[in-house]
């Protein structure tokens, strides 16, 4: 070997260990605790946009009206996506002060893909209907605001802060996949209808990267916000932030023994009292840790008794309990549920309310089976035959191998709207956001 190639490969060598040594400070700095943390404050249960009255919930003459598969309880449904052969993935939802809710989600070729957007779509609170979805961000306008290269957009969380204002947290990457990602925020003062210039959510002093954001926030009485986000780089974890008015970190709080946990969710049950629940790509099972000081302390996380694939989840508080949304089984999304737990907060002994299921949870579906399903259920919400072999060439395409299709009903998000409605948001076979509604209480609506 020549001398020049052995400084060459001395140098790339030394090089891959300078680099490698900078990412994995890099790590160890995301863990770190923002210094001069300000005094902590109470937690609020939800943040109202209004103090209207409540209305109840009325049907929709777009709505197909569903019993669950355990013939637990009856529901509302309909679908919030409409545009075929797109792959569509991680919806979130508020309710608007008029009492409508607006959904997001990011739409695309496939998931990771630079064409994907952040889209959304609005319902009317009276007649139960989608408006139709619009594109709200793309990944040139990020880069726009950012200064900075985009590769890829994911992960929309809309909420509403403590002031009144809508803001949307976005997973965006710039080099790399998804453990390369950064979050971007934006803020709207009108409902949605605009949105500010985009903004970089700035988690760590160094490099700034390998923040992901799914769960929505939750409010402190002080008017500052707790953002439940995750890591991916090297080593995962889960982390809550403490956003400022201006929505800049001003703490963040590593939850402990979270490692390859995922996605936390956040229940806040009193001033001092909350829960925290995550997946996990170890345990096969649901996560959970809680605090009873408003935050500032967590104790070790630890399994559940509720099996879940690794898959995201979802919750929500009401006057009667908490609720989440969950896959619970441990090796596929093909059944998604709801558990019901009393004023205690003990999911150990919630009650599951199946939602959408596969009915063989552990048997794939031959191809040609799976298509004449997806065609069959398509048409029977109203979707055409032309498009319904979009719909279906999509998820064959997302879905399937080389001679099975697994089914997939997944990354739930919850909402409780004024009128005691709870709203479910999910997945629905990678090709469309599907949405349902129902009392808690065990809906008025019964079928014929």
């Amino acid at each position: 070997m020549s001398f020049q190639k052995t400084v060459s490969v001395n140098w790339s060598y030394r090089s891959v260990q300078a680099i490698s040594l900078l990412l994995v400070v890099a790590c160890g700095l995301a863990g770190w605790k923002v210094s001069g943390r300000s005094a902590s404050a109470n937690l609020l249960p939800e943040i109202s946009a209004t103090n209207a009255q409540p209305a109840r919930m009325q049907p929709s003459t777009t709505d197909f009206l569903q019993r669950s598969p355990d013939g637990r309880f009856d529901f509302q449904a309909q679908f919030v996506s409409a545009v075929p052969g797109r792959a569509v993935h991680a919806a979130s939802m508020v309710e608007l002060a008029n009492q409508d809710v607006r959904a997001v989600w990011f739409s695309g070729s496939r998931e990771g893909a630079r064409d994907v957007t952040i889209q959304t779509a609005v319902m009317d609170h009276v007649t139960g209907q989608w408006q139709p979805e619009r594109a709200m961000f793309e990944r040139h306008q990020i880069e726009r605001g950012l200064w900075r290269y985009v590769k890829k957009l994911g992960n929309p969380v809309i909420a509403r802060a403590p002031d009144g204002s809508l803001v949307l947290w976005m997973v965006n990457v710039s080099l790399g996949g998804w453990a390369g990602s950064a979050i971007t925020w934006a803020r709207s003062n009108d409902e949605g209808a605009t949105w500010s210039q985009p903004r970089r959510l700035v988690t760590s002093p160094f490099l700034n990267i390998s923040t992901l954001v799914k769960g929505a926030p939750f409010a402190f009485a002080d008017g500052q916000l707790g953002l439940p986000v995750y890591h991916e780089f090297i080593s995962k974890f889960a982390e809550i932030l403490r956003l400022d008015t201006d929505g800049r970190v001003v703490d963040k709080v590593r939850l402990p023994d979270s490692q390859a946990s995922l996605q936390p969710v956040v229940l806040v049950s009193g001033p001092l009292n909350a829960q925290v629940f995550m997946r996990s790509d170890h345990a096969h099972a649901m996560m959970a840790s809680s605090t009873a000081d408003a935050g500032k302390t967590w104790l070790p996380t630890h399994p559940t008794i509720w099996p879940n694939p690794d898959s995201a989840l979802a919750g929500v508080m009401t006057a009667g309990g908490g609720w989440l949304a969950i896959n619970p089984t441990t090796d596929n999304r093909e059944s998604l549920s709801l558990l019901a737990a009393g004023k205690d907060g003990n999911f150990d002994a919630a009650t599951q309310w199946v939602v959408e299921s596969s009915g063989l949870p552990m048997k794939r579906l031959a191809i040609g089976d799976y298509e004449s399903l997806l065609r069959k259920q398509l048409m029977a919400a109203g979707v055409d035959e032309a498009q319904s072999k979009v719909y279906v060439a999509s998820a064959r395409r997302q879905l399937c191998g080389e001679q099975s299709c697994a089914q997939e009903f997944s990354y739930p998000h919850l909402l409780k709207t004024r009128d005691g409605t709870i709203h479910l948001l999910y997945t629905w076979h990678r090709i469309r956001i599907k949405h349902i509604r129902f009392d808690p209480q065990q809906t008025a609506m019964r079928l014929p």
